[in-house]
């Protein structure tokens, strides 16, 4: 599902029973109730929260989907500081009705696997566009959430606070494209692509 002002792209993973919410991005009634009411008619039950990194537009509707369920809320220890800027950042864009969410209360690493039922997660490390960024592989069904690592013909930004080129590229060459070429690439914002298609034209490969 696509929220907010920065139409960022909230996913939901579900085994059809569990599901856990990655970067619940719902900022407005409406799209509180869209993610609600997604649930509801998969009828499913959620049991994790999941951040791949804390900035304004992943973070929106984290205090939300907490107090809907009782589940807790997973990210890289790193990216506590950039988490913790989205009071400010709300501020700064003008989203003047976000609620601070309460910091995660599980930390994830590189090379962690997840488990939530039938649901297998593998979590990268991938900074560059934040210094805690991770994405989530799921090897078994051959894609990765990866945030705002990659986008199609794409990649993060890297001039936000934490951000660094030569990271983020890093990042990408040696992490992100080492999965295999099928892998589906579900981004945090716009359509998704595939690591074999990135490989080939991504112009990362000329910054």
């Amino acid at each position: 599902m696509t929220f907010n002002g920065f139409q960022e792209n909230t996913f939901i993973v579900h085994d059809g029973a569990s599901c856990v919410i990655v970067d619940p991005g719902c900022y407005s009634r409406e799209e509180q109730q869209r993610l609600i009411g997604t649930i509801e008619d998969l009828n499913l039950t959620p049991v994790a929260l999941l951040l791949t990194h804390g900035h304004i537009d992943h973070i929106m509707g984290v205090s939300f989907v907490l107090d809907t369920y009782d589940i807790e809320a997973y990210m890289h220890k790193t990216d506590i500081p950039t988490f913790n800027a989205g009071e400010q950042s709300a501020h700064v864009y003008g989203f003047s009705e976000f609620v601070v969410p309460p910091l995660p209360t599980k930390w994830v690493e590189h090379g962690d696997q997840l488990r939530f039922g039938e649901i297998t997660l593998d979590v990268l490390f991938t900074p560059g566009h934040a210094p805690g960024h991770v994405v989530y592989y799921n090897k078994e069904d051959q894609y990765v959430i990866n945030g705002d690592v990659l986008f199609q013909g794409s990649y993060g930004r890297y001039d936000l606070p934490g951000g660094s080129l030569e990271v983020l590229k890093k990042s990408i060459t040696e992490v992100m494209f080492a999965l295999p070429d099928e892998t589906i690439v579900l981004c945090g914002h716009g359509g998704e692509t595939t690591i074999g298609n990135e490989k080939k034209s991504n112009p990362i490969l000329l910054s």
